[in-house]
């Protein structure tokens, strides 16, 4: 029973899911990689706020979203602010689907099919949104919205987006 114990212990440390980010801090550096392959880092966008979600294609609410995401990405324009919709736990091949359903779009699109990114981010459910200022550092994260918090989120990023530093 106790080299049970031992081995489940081990075993489960692998598939520890960081705790969510919170206010204030500062977020894993590496997103992951974009549909040419291109690696994509929060670094990337220094003094820009950026807008970090995860969602997934049989997600209602993360489908919702991704429309309202790619029109404040459109009317902000990528001069002053990133979005970077990150797909997880689904195949190279759904991703690749997505990805062309929507070309034209200003977001970053990231596969994160094993979730590691995910994990580090603590995602947990979807969706799962990350605010993070000009600055760097979180300002605000949201779990398991719905469509009807959208209004609130937009007016959140806003907030956020005009109170930038040198802005």
């Amino acid at each position: 029973m106790k080299a049970f114990i031992i081995l489940f212990l081990s075993l489960s440390s692998f598939y520890v899911v960081a705790k969510p980010y919170e206010v204030g801090n500062i977020p894993f550096d590496l997103i992951g990689k974009d549909i040419d392959g291109s690696e994509i880092r929060i670094s990337d966008f220094k003094g820009k706020v950026v807008i970090v979600s995860f969602w997934a294609s049989w997600c209602g609410p993360c489908r919702k979203e991704l429309p309202v995401l790619s029109g404040i990405q459109k009317n902000a324009t990528t001069e002053k602010l990133q979005v970077i919709s990150i797909n997880i736990d689904e195949n190279r091949k759904v991703f690749k689907k997505i990805t062309e359903i929507l070309t034209g779009t200003q977001m970053k699109l990231v596969s994160d099919a094993q979730h590691r990114i995910g994990k580090k981010y603590g995602v947990q459910g979807i969706p799962h949104m990350v605010i993070i200022n000009a600055d760097g550092k979180v300002a605000a994260v949201h779990i398991g919205y719905g469509e009807s918090q959208l209004p609130e989120l937009i007016n959140q990023i806003n907030e956020i987006w005009h109170n930038k530093p040198n802005s």
